[in-house]
């Protein structure tokens, strides 16, 4: 995923290590089958063999893209001991080759070709570590699951074990028209980009039209598959976790979209593993927003210490530290989120069910605009991107106020809502959300969770729903930490809808549920021990210098076109225009998201995703333009993707993919 641009030079930057470092700009690393990825080397000095290599593998480009971020983290190993290596993925950036989709089996057996490359190399000590966020962690977790003899363990933040239920192209069996499309436009945008002659060689700009004539838009390949089937088993390790053999240290965040998977990693995984959960967005959390911010490079050069040598740990005990987070007004972006560390394995989990009592049998308002105050599913800590207060969404939906008899509630971990629905169609989605109800009646989204009520059996052979008939279906809901505190009430909505994150169904469904049948377990911390972490103070080493011509911005606005009933989301992002001293290289982009919906009418969903990316130095100067658009009618989704490239401001490419896919049950 990507990423906004933060302020390296603000953070703590130690000047001193143990090892002098150099860097190597790029190298190229041969693959089986002939073609060359590129590499940059951050490395010690001092003769002989490094501790370790620390190898982070990305399609998000080297050289400018994640050039600040890489520089103050692999610098940093290096200063340590460590060889660090951050490989453009084939296809992108500096590496030959064409990236034909994510996390492919290609992928992986580059890895593993990386990893025999390290081992060849004469400063090697036979040890290697994955590292990554995101895109980084997801492969990270695919590749350890390949068994390579010579990595030793393994870093993963931000990622998921399962490719179909837990990931932005799909979520409970629905589909997320909040990410679908604008996670396939981002990297059809990022892989447009041309490399970088100065690395690349001679032959870039041939390179960059065959990498724009045959790179597809992920997003037809990722809508064919509607069901949790072959194409998306793979790479899921979910599918057998015991093929993970190697210590595993995890993190993720409750405002990150990734957080559930850190539990099942926990839960299932038989080796020595930590994981950390802070208030963070999808980020690194030395600098994630909402802070407290920890020192995450003294957690990882600790763990590579403790796994990467001859002779490994044998005292390891296993640790799960979360962060309980304070009650908070509701806001669309927190600097800081007040709360109590805690490690979760050393406390005893509690259910509670807050239908208890519950006697109602409810039918379901249908508002097709119902969700537009959600915030994004995967912040990244830009302003704007956390839930709004829920009093006009809760208003959508069917809301339940529930009085909490004075308790607080430490809620720790998933919550489980366990319905009896009815439905008048043959298809339907049920969305269900928990909020804290403050005393002035603001209400704070805690969690939410989604689900599509044709894979109440199986997410691999949906079917139709018996019309008119009660069936038992079970929701799970985002894990989190949150304490709502005495005073304050909970309300519960359930509703068939939720724009833009789940795409509407075909009809406007009725949907009944049978409250007194129905459970929502939430897991509670009834007394806890606070804990201290062991690096609460983040330090890098020092960021590259940059120059900034146009700094980063975010708008995202609703509005309502009274003569059509029609709702519109417009979601602006501008991560600015920099340019990084030491290589002269400017980067930029911008990007319009635009999601609309009319109010009687699931069909008139459309989304369109529109990016401009600048990319240039001493040698090359080039823009490039997206355009993609996702609608449907009740049979088909329709995708249209188109880019447009210029180089030395004149037009030098163009093309369209179209297409429509048969619906399945989404």
């Amino acid at each position: 995923m990507g990423a906004f641009d933060v302020d390296y030079n603000k953070i703590t930057e130690r000047t001193e290590f143990p090892y002098e470092i150099e860097v190597t700009h790029h190298t190229w690393i041969e693959m089986t089958d002939g073609v060359r990825l590129s590499a940059k080397i951050w490395q010690p000095k001092k003769s002989g063999t490094t501790k370790g290599a620390v190898l982070e593998y990305l399609p998000y480009r080297k050289d400018e893209f994640t050039a600040l971020r890489d520089e103050i983290r692999h610098k940093y190993f290096a200063g340590f001991g460590y060889t660090a290596i951050r490989v453009d993925i084939r296809g992108t950036g500096d590496s030959e080759g064409i990236i034909e989709d994510e996390y492919p089996k290609q992928e992986q057996d580059d890895a593993i070709d990386i990893i025999k490359w390290i081992e060849s190399q004469d400063w090697s000590n036979g040890s290697v570590a994955m590292i990554g966020k995101s895109w980084g962690g997801f492969n990270g977790l695919q590749v350890a699951a390949r068994q390579p003899e010579a990595l030793k363990t393994i870093i993963s933040l931000c990622s998921t074990d399962d490719r179909y239920a837990d990931d932005v192209h799909y979520k409970g069996g629905t589909m997320m028209a909040s990410d679908m499309l604008w996670w396939a436009s981002t990297m059809f945008a990022y892989n447009a980009r041309p490399a970088f002659p100065k690395y690349f060689g001679e032959n870039w700009y041939d390179n960059w039209i065959e990498r724009l004539e045959q790179t597809p838009p992920f997003v037809d390949e990722w809508v064919k598959h509607q069901t949790r089937d072959e194409y998306w088993k793979h790479g899921s390790i979910n599918e057998d976790y015991t093929q993970i053999k190697i210590p595993v240290l995890t993190m993720s965040g409750w405002a990150d979209g990734y957080t559930n998977a850190v539990f099942r990693l926990m839960k299932h995984l038989d080796v020595p593993k930590k994981a950390v959960i802070g208030p963070w967005a999808h980020e690194f959390p030395d600098v994630a927003i909402p802070g407290p911010q920890f020192g995450y490079l003294q957690e990882v050069v600790s763990w590579l210490d403790k796994w990467m040598g001859d002779k490994q740990t044998e005292n390891h005990r296993d640790e799960f530290l979360v962060y309980l987070q304070d009650s908070v007004e509701p806001k669309t972006t927190y600097d800081y989120r007040e709360g109590k560390w805690l490690n979760l394995l050393n406390e005893e989990i509690t259910t509670k069910n807050l239908f208890a009592g519950t006697t109602r049998e409810i039918q379901l308002k249908n508002k097709q605009q119902h969700g537009l105050y959600s915030g994004v599913f995967c912040p990244f800590g830009q302003d704007g991107d956390l839930p709004d207060d829920q009093t006009i969404d809760n208003a959508l939906a069917n809301s339940l106020m529930l009085d909490m008899y004075g308790d607080t509630l430490n809620i720790m971990g998933q919550p489980v809502a366990k319905l009896r629905v009815k439905s008048d169609c043959k298809e339907a989605n049920i969305h269900i959300r928990l909020t804290d109800v403050h005393p002035d009646e603001s209400k704070t989204l805690v969690t939410m969770g989604q689900f599509n009520l044709n894979h109440y059996k199986s997410n691999e052979f949906p079917e139709d729903l018996p019309v008119d008939e009660y069936i038992d279906v079970e929701v799970p809901l985002d894990v989190i930490g949150y304490q709502i505190p005495e005073g304050h009430m909970v309300e519960v909505s359930i509703a068939p809808t939720y724009w833009p994150q789940i795409w509407p169904s075909k009809e406007i469904v009725k949907l009944d549920v049978d409250l007194e049948h129905s459970k929502l377990d939430i897991p509670l911390v009834r007394e806890f021990t606070e804990v201290k972490l062991e690096h609460e103070f983040s330090e890098t080493a020092k960021p590259l210098e940059k120059i900034i011509h146009r700094d980063g911005s975010r708008t995202r606005d609703i509005t309502k076109r009274l003569t059509t009933n029609e709702w519109i989301l417009s979601d602006y992002s501008d991560e600015g225009l920099r340019t990084l001293k030491d290589s002269n290289i400017t980067y930029g982009t911008e990007n319009m998201n635009v999601y609309t919906i009319k109010e009687d009418d699931p069909l008139s969903a459309k989304v369109q995703c529109d990016w401009k990316v600048i990319l240039k130095d001493d040698d090359i100067d080039t823009e490039v333009e997206t355009y993609s658009t996702m609608s449907c009618d009740a049979e088909y989704y329709y995708l249209r993707n188109e880019v447009i490239a210029y180089n030395d401001g004149e037009q030098c490419f163009t093309k369209t993919w179209e297409n429509k896919i048969k619906r399945n049950y989404t």
